[in-house]
C-alpha cells in the first residue's frame, strides 16, 4: 500500500484521530500534534529566518575553541564550510518525508524501527537536546546577569537562570506559530550582532590571531576531517528530526531551493560563531563566551547590546532545536499534551548541571560529547534514508504509520541490528564517528530488510 492519505480506521492511535488535524480552522498557538500537518505556516523567507535564528549555537563557539592548536584559521574555515554543506544536503534528504506527508520525526521513524522501536531513536535524539538546552540556557542567563551587573550592580546568576528558563518554557508553549514570530523578529538583530562581534574580535586580538592561528601549519589530515564532523555534529541532532520542521514549510520548494535555504542559513552563523570561538580562545585562552565578549567590547552600550544578543540567541536556538524534539518524544511515548511536554522538557534542563559544562576545561568534554552522540545518531540517519529512498522509493502509507496494530507494530529487528552495526563502526573511528557509521548501518539495514523473513511485514 503506498501514499495513502485517507483517514485511518477507528483502531488508529487516538492522538491522531484523523489525518486532517490542524486543517480547516487555522492553527492555534501551542496546538501542536503528531498528526499530518495540513496547514503549512512557514513560507520560504520565514523558513530561512527560522533556521538562521535557530542555528546560533554557543555549542558552535565551543567547538571552535576545541580545535585551537590543531587547525589554522584557513583550515578551520574550510572545515566549517564542508560540515555545513553536508548538513544542508542531509537536511534536504531526511526532511523529504516530513515535507511531502506533513509527518514529524516520531511518526516517520515508525516505518523503519516500528511503533515500539521508535522510542529508542526518540530517546537518543532527546538526550542531547535537553543537555544543550540546559547548557545554552546557562549561557543566556550569564549574559543577562552580566547586563544587570553592568547597569545596576546586581549579580545573581542562579536567579537569572531560573527566570530565563521559565521565560523559555513560556515561549515554547506557543508552538510553531510562536517560534515563527520569534525567529522572524530576531534574525536581523542576530546577523547584525554576529558581524559586529566578529569585527570587534579581529580589531581587539588581530595580532594574537595572526601569531596563534594564521602563522601555524595546522593539519589537513584526520584532525581536519574530525573538525568537519564536530561542526556537523552540532546539527546531527537536527538532521535526524528535520521532518519536525520541514512539515511546517509551505509546499512548492524543490530540492535545490531547500538546499539553498539550509546552506545559506546555517553557513553564515556557523562560520561566525565557530571562528569567533577559535580566534578568541586561541588569542586569550578564555572559552566562556560571556567573558570573551565582556573583554572584547569597551563601550558600555555596545557591551549591553552584545550580551543581550547572546541571551536572545539562546532563546531562538533552544525553542526551535532543543524543545520541539524531546517534546514530540514525550507526546508520542507518554501521550502528553504539547504544552505539558514543553514544561517537562524545560524542567529537565535544570538537571543537566550546565554550570559544569561552561567551564574552560569543559571544551574537550563537550567535544567528546558531540562525538559520542553523533555515533548513535549517524546510524539512525542512515537507516531512515535507506528506508525511505531505497526500500520505499519515497512512498509511505499514512494508514500504516498511524495504526499501532498494523504492520509496523512492535520492533523491527533489522533496524536495531543495523543501528548496533553502525555504532560499532562509529566507535572504531571516534574522531569521525558520524561519517564512519553511515555505510555499515545503511548497508546492514538494506540487506536485512531484503532477505530476512523476520522483517517481512515491515516491507509493506
Amino acid at each position: 500500500m503506498s501514499g495513502t492519505h485517507a483517514a485511518a480506521s477507528g483502531s488508529h492511535d487516538l492522538n491522531v484521530a484523523t489525518h486532517t488535524t490542524n486543517a480547516g480552522h487555522g492553527k492555534e498557538l501551542g496546538s501542536e500534534s503528531l498528526a499530518p500537518q495540513n496547514e503549512r505556516i512557514m513560507g520560504k523567507l520565514s523558513y530561512y529566518f527560522a533556521w538562521t535564528g535557530g542555528c546560533v549555537s554557543i555549542g558552535t563557539f565551543t567547538m571552535g575553541s576545541s580545535v585551537v592548536g590543531t587547525l589554522n584559521l584557513l583550515q578551520a574555515t574550510i572545515a566549517i564550510a564542508i560540515g555545513c554543506l553536508v548538513i544542508a544536503l542531509a537536511l534536504v534528504i531526511n526532511g523529504a518525508a516530513g515535507y511531502k506527508y506533513g509527518i514529524p520525526f516520531m511518526v516517520q521513524i515508525r516505518s523503519s524501527f516500528g511503533f515500539a522501536g521508535s522510542r529508542l531513536p526518540g530517546l537518543v535524539r532527546a538526550v542531547p537536546a535537553v543537555v544543550w538546552y540546559g547548557f545554552q540556557s546557562w549561557i543566556g542567563a550569564g549574559a543577562l546577569n552580566a547586563v544587570s551587573e553592568t547597569l545596576f550592580g546586581y549579580s545573581n546568576l542562579v536567579v537569572f537562570f531560573v527566570i530565563f528558563q521559565l521565560l523559555q518554557i513560556a515561549l515554547s508553549m506557543l508552538g510553531f506559530k510562536g517560534i515563527k514570530w520569534l525567529e522572524n523578529v530576531g534574525v536581523i538583530f542576530i546577523l547584525g550582532s554576529l558581524v559586529y562581534m566578529f569585527i570587534s574580535v579581529i580589531n581587539r586580538y588581530g595580532t594574537a590571531i595572526t601569531e596563534q592561528l594564521v602563522n601555524i601549519e595546522g593539519t589537513w589530515g584526520m584532525p581536519f576531517w574530525g573538525a568537519t564532523m564536530l561542526f556537523l555534529g552540532i546539527y546531527s541532532t537536527m538532521m535526524l528530526n528535520v521532518s519536525d520542521y520541514s512539515r511546517e514549510h509551505t509546499k512548492g520548494s524543490g530540492s535545490s531551493m531547500l538546499t539553498s535555504i539550509y546552506a545559506f542559513s546555517i553557513l553564515p552563523v556557523t562560520l561566525f560563531m565557530g571562528l569567533i570561538g577559535l580566534m578568541v580562545s586561541g588569542a586569550t585562552g578564555v572559552m566562556d563566551p560571556v567573558q570573551v565578549f565582556a573583554n572584547a567590547v569597551d563601550n558600555k552600550l555596545l557591551l549591553v547590546i552584545t550580551l543581550l544578543f547572546i541571551a536572545f540567541a539562546q532563546v531562538t536556538t533552544n525553542v526551535l532545536n532543543n524543545v520541539i524534539p524531546p517534546t514530540y518524544v514525550l507526546m508520542d511515548v507518554f501521550k502528553a499534551p504539547f504544552k505539558l511536554a514543553t514544561v517537562i522538557v524545560g524542567l529537565a534542563a535544570f538537571a543537566t548541571f550546565p554550570w559544569e559544562l561552561v567551564k574552560d576545561e569543559s571544551a574537550s568534554g563537550l567535544q567528546m560529547f558531540v562525538q559520542i552522540y553523533s555515533a548513535f545518531l549517524g546510524p539512525i540517519f542512515a537507516i531512515m534514508v535507506v528506508d525511505y529512498f531505497i526500500l520505499r522509493k519515497r512512498e509511505l502509507s499514512l494508514d500504516h504509520l498511524y495504526d499501532p496494530q498494523g504492520p509496523y507494530a512492535g520492533v523491527n529487528p533489522a533496524a536495531l541490528i543495523a543501528a548496533v552495526a553502525g555504532v560499532i563502526a562509529a566507535f572504531s573511528f571516534p574522531a569521525v564517528s558520524w561519517y564512519a557509521s553511515l555505510i555499515p548501518a545503511g548497508l546492514t539495514y538494506f540487506l536485512l530488510m531484503k532477505h530476512w523473513s523476520a522483517c517481512a511485514r515491515f516491507r509493506q
